[in-house]
């Protein structure tokens, strides 16, 4: 058994309900704690975690793909269906960008979530 296990990932942000809600609904998991201002959970299958922490005055979305401001991290999302298209529509209906498209070399897309942290659609 490992001494050490990964436990929740936080995104820091402006906003933690509103990202909170935008995970939720991307990923079909749930919000706790959505009564904090400073911080909300989502939860999903098997104790995955994602948590939002508020960051209040100056916060900067990573701008990427350039490097002024470091993107630091990034998360990937496998495409249950072949059909990224659909994955593709539903994540820009609930407020992400498309800010680089499949390319026909890559298997996967990138987009800016509502508070402007990158993560990737990919096809699996």
């Amino acid at each position: 058994m490992a001494l050490i296990d990964l436990g929740v990932t936080v995104l820091d942000c402006p906003d933690p309900r509103a990202l909170a809600a935008f995970y939720a609904e991307m990923l079909g998991w749930q919000v706790e704690g959505a009564e904090d201002d400073e911080w909300v959970e989502v939860l999903g299958p098997a104790g995955r975690t994602l948590a939002f922490q508020r960051v209040d005055g100056g916060y900067r979305p990573p701008s990427w793909p350039g490097q002024e401001q470091p993107q630091q991290l990034h998360l990937d999302f496998d495409v249950r269906t072949a059909d990224i298209d659909e994955a593709e529509a539903k994540v820009i209906r609930l407020g992400a960008k498309l800010v680089r498209p499949d390319d026909g070399e890559r298997d996967f897309r990138v987009y800016l979530d509502p508070a402007g942290h990158p993560f990737c659609l990919c096809m699996k």
